[in-house]
């Protein structure tokens, strides 16, 4: 039996896998994430979210393509590849894959370094630009990113602690399509890391079990750790806070995303919308590559 203490229930693994479906199923009707005949592209990075997202999106019979990103971080990335490579062939689905250091002449770690940025940092402004270009370039109108109720729920609590006004209006299970943007859609809001990780097991998903070399001291990580704190003394916390935002206080941000969306320009280099003069990822392009990747392991990948 799977216990989930937020709902007061314990499922058989029957009734978990129609749990896990059915709320997602509802998320995206609620939300209009996703509509008939569109194409989606599934940010793929071989741990148990996105895989179980890239799962339920093709039972429950949605045209779903997988994206993963090489990051160039050493045995980490050859064995998040590996898993997402194996569930494509395991379910006859399509995965583009895209190498950050064959492509474009660096890997996290050495773009860290060379933009003065945490690793973390590098990660997530690289993997938001090419997942959105992929998206545009290969015809795609939607990108699912396999974000689940506690990332949510952790991320929301680092803005409110900083009261980021132009994050807090950003921080939507959907992110509309725009000029220059994909649609962003995060269809696992309503499931939580316990969850996703029993689906995967119960499917018999292979995934990367290992955190990220990189993430040791992220601050999400420890926004989580404080969550679950008050998660064991009051189940269905984390739940209660994020929809509580949604329902209540996101429409309260809105202008302050709306007004930075009218500032936006093509980026004269790649076309990417920006505010700046150069987008931040080809800045992060130009400082990188001049440093190539930073170890052999990367190395060996692009010869």
């Amino acid at each position: 039996m799977i216990e989930l203490r937020r709902h007061n229930a314990a499922f058989c693994k029957d009734c978990f896998l129609r749990h896990c479906r059915e709320q997602v199923k509802r998320t995206i009707h609620d939300f209009r994430m996703i509509e008939p005949g569109n194409r989606v592209l599934v940010a793929v990075s071989g741990g148990k979210d996105s895989l179980a997202l890239w799962d339920l999106l093709l039972d429950l019979e949605y045209d779903a393509d997988g994206l993963y990103l090489g990051l160039g971080i050493g045995e980490y990335s050859d064995e998040s590849g590996r898993c997402a490579r194996a569930y494509a062939e395991r379910r006859g689905a399509k995965l583009v894959e895209v190498d950050i250091p064959t492509t474009y002449g660096f890997d996290i770690p050495g773009a860290a370094i060379a933009t003065k940025r945490v690793p973390c940092s590098a990660c997530g402004l690289s993997k938001r630009h090419l997942f959105n270009q992929a998206a545009l370039d290969g015809g795609y109108d939607v990108v699912a990113t396999g974000h689940n109720l506690d990332d949510e729920a952790a991320v929301l609590f680092g803005n409110v602690l900083r009261w980021d006004e132009g994050y807090l209006g950003r921080q939507l299970p959907v992110l509309p399509a725009d000029d220059g943007f994909a649609r962003k859609v995060k269809p696992l809001v309503r499931l939580g890391e316990r969850e996703m990780a029993a689906y995967c097991v119960l499917t018999g998903i292979d995934y990367i079990v290992e955190e990220c070399p990189n993430a040791v001291g992220n601050k999400h990580l420890g926004y989580k750790d404080a969550l679950n704190t008050i998660e064991d003394q009051s189940p269905g916390s984390k739940a209660a806070f994020y929809f509580g935002f949604l329902a209540r206080a996101a429409p309260k941000f809105t202008e302050a995303a709306v007004g930075e969306r009218e500032e936006l320009h093509p980026c004269p280099s790649c076309g990417a919308p920006t505010t700046a003069e150069v987008c931040a990822f080809c800045k992060l392009v130009n400082r990188a590559s001049s440093q190539g990747p930073s170890g052999p392991a990367e190395r060996t990948q692009r010869e």
